[in-house]
């Protein structure tokens, strides 16, 4: 006789509905808690906030990234239990400390500034603070933090040297040091390093991130190849390697560029004006996706600035538009609900032409 499944717990799945409504917005800067990733194409991608819809997660995965902010509080505890000072908030925000670079294009916040460490009391110490499962537990005790996590290993890297350059010095001491500190999720297990700060790398991040945030199109791939381990678990793999568009918003416009000056300000060609941060996300009418977005569909071989269109020429010879509405030329709203395949379809097209048709939507079949 068949067990039945045992029944779900009413309160359970509404607390995992709550996470799952809990939406994210896409950060405004790129984070210096992921300048360490290796890809560079990633990078822009994530800026650019190409990551291609149907990727959410549902509220059991929401409710476990969010361990590790819960996890802040207890450590802030544990080190102030055993005589350290902790600076962990802002008093003029209320908030986390925060540093910007880069015309405050490049940010991130820290967990803390910590006085009284056990292993050196008198030296200034950047506090970072994670969770690991025990696999990676068990390899960061191991090989310890630059090798075993480099993202980790860069964000510290990048925090002492912005830090520095924020607050100059307290006293004596400079922000030469941070203290990491992990815990094993699954037996409470604790490590700590302290991590000495190495300038020329903190500078190379930095010039890394400049050149991630100022660069007009992507950047190379790590690999060519989809099937390659970095890549097939990439959360940018479909916008990377197949012809899946990213969302349309000003990050994913031509005529949209981060200005190296004031506070994260990005300004449009097209209205010669700024773009206020509530506005990027839906973009306007004449959206033009950055050419690159659209390699796999075609080559970009003319365009009209006047008349606000781009034309591309596929490998077998279609040509087509991105811009305003007309045959053989597409919205950007268009061209991200449909496939190359679809502008090739002989029925589809002499509807569209037809009935002035858009395309709103389009699944091809399996």
């Amino acid at each position: 006789m068949a067990t039945l499944p045992a029944p779900k717990s009413q309160t359970v799945e509404a607390i995992y509905s709550w996470w799952a409504g809990k939406l994210d917005q896409p950060r405004s800067y790129l984070g210096g808690s992921i300048i360490g990733r290796e890809c560079e194409r990633q990078l822009w991608y994530s800026f650019r906030w190409c990551q291609s819809p149907g990727q959410e997660f549902d509220g059991r995965m929401r409710r476990l990234f969010n361990r590790g902010h819960r996890e802040e509080a207890t450590f802030v505890g544990e080190l102030r239990g055993i005589g350290c000072k902790v600076h962990d908030i802002d008093p003029s925000t209320g908030q986390q400390f925060r540093f910007k670079a880069l015309g405050g294009h490049f940010a991130g916040g820290i967990d803390g500034v910590l006085q009284g460490v056990p292993e050196a009391p008198k030296t200034l110490h950047i506090g970072e603070f994670k969770t690991h499962n025990d696999k990676s537990f068990q390899a960061l005790v191991k090989q310890g933090v630059a090798a075993a996590k480099p993202e980790h290993y860069a964000q510290m890297q990048v925090y002492m040297h912005l830090a520095s350059e924020l607050w100059g010095h307290v006293g004596e001491n400079h922000f030469k040091r941070a203290l990491y500190l992990a815990v094993n999720k699954n037996d409470d297990t604790l490590h700590a390093e302290r991590i000495r700060y190495d300038e020329a790398e903190a500078l190379r991040l930095i010039a890394k991130a400049e050149r991630i945030i100022y660069a007009a199109e992507p950047l190379p791939r790590i690999s060519e190849d989809p099937a390659f381990f970095k890549c097939k678990f990439c959360p940018m793999s479909a916008t990377c390697h197949t012809a899946t568009l990213p969302p349309v918003s000003c990050r994913t416009c031509l005529h949209a560029t981060p200005e190296p000056d004031g506070d994260g300000r990005w300004s449009c060609a097209k209205w010669k004006a700024d773009i206020p941060l509530d506005a990027q996300q839906a973009a306007c009418q004449h959206h033009l996706y950055v050419p690159r977005l659209l390699e796999r569909w075609g080559e970009a071989e003319d365009a009209s600035e006047a008349e606000g269109w781009v034309q591309y020429r596929a490998p077998d010879g279609l040509e087509f538009r991105n811009g305003p509405w007309g045959p053989g030329s597409y919205t950007s709203r268009e061209l991200a609900q449909a496939s190359p395949a679809l502008l090739r379809d002989a029925e589809f097209l002499a509807l569209r032409a037809k009935y002035e048709g858009r395309v709103v939507e389009y699944r091809e079949a399996a």
